[in-house]
């Protein structure tokens, strides 16, 4: 039988002890919290790079990702050649009551489509309104976070190498053909200039040499 009141005496020591440290409540929704950058909270999709590979879906392992499309003929590029046909999007839509928020999708995209959003205030009363359409994927794109800055001392990437060095033979390219065609107008000219100075100074050398004669 323990002692009448020590129930009483621990609960205020776990009191005075706890009493002084900070606290890490946070009064949510006023605080927003401050999440990971890479907290994987919804998929926004970056409309404009989607082809309609229909990849992401074939590689969803929930089957929660519907797309539909149409063709649609593109007139030729240049006269005289043939017409194409691409693939239109009408409908991405993700239900977010089946995914299980591997990013499989993400990662299969091979033309940058989709990306994680930190985005998590999306619940909904009824689990049917959890499969959202485009319009609000496309919205949650605002949401994604810049990716981090390169690391100064990373290997260059070689996309960037090789536009450097196309870009130095160009500049070098231009630069000889500006040599080119400044040594053929000044050819003429620079013939000129030298036949002219030669004379002079041949002119003045016999005056002076015939004078300091004849003076002598």
């Amino acid at each position: 039988m323990g002692i009448p009141g020590s129930g009483l005496a621990k609960g205020l020591a776990v009191t005075l002890r706890t009493m002084t440290r900070k606290s890490h409540t946070a009064q949510y929704p006023d605080a927003q919290p401050e999440l990971p950058p890479r907290t994987r909270g919804v998929i926004g999709l970056f409309e404009e790079n989607c082809t309609v590979c229909m990849l992401c879906a074939r590689e969803c392992p929930d089957w929660c990702i519907y797309i539909d499309s149409h063709k649609e003929t593109v007139p030729p590029a240049a006269p005289g050649g043939r017409e194409r046909s691409r693939n239109v999007l009408d409908r991405f839509a993700i239900d977010f009551a089946l995914c299980m928020y591997c990013g499989i999708c993400i990662e299969v995209c091979p033309f940058d489509a989709l990306f994680w959003s930190p985005e998590f205030e999306y619940a909904e009363e009824d689990i049917r309104d959890l499969t959202h359409e485009r319009d609000k994927l496309r919205e949650w794109m605002w949401t994604v976070p810049a990716p981090p800055a390169l690391d100064p001392r990373a290997e260059e990437p070689k996309e960037l190498a090789a536009a450097r060095k196309a870009a130095d033979k160009l500049a070098a390219a231009e630069a000889a053909q500006a040599a080119e065609a400044e040594r053929g107008s000044a050819g003429p000219g620079g013939t000129a200039g030298n036949g002219n100075g030669n004379r002079n100074r041949n002119g003045n050398g016999s005056g002076t040499e015939h004078g300091n004669g004849a003076a002598s």
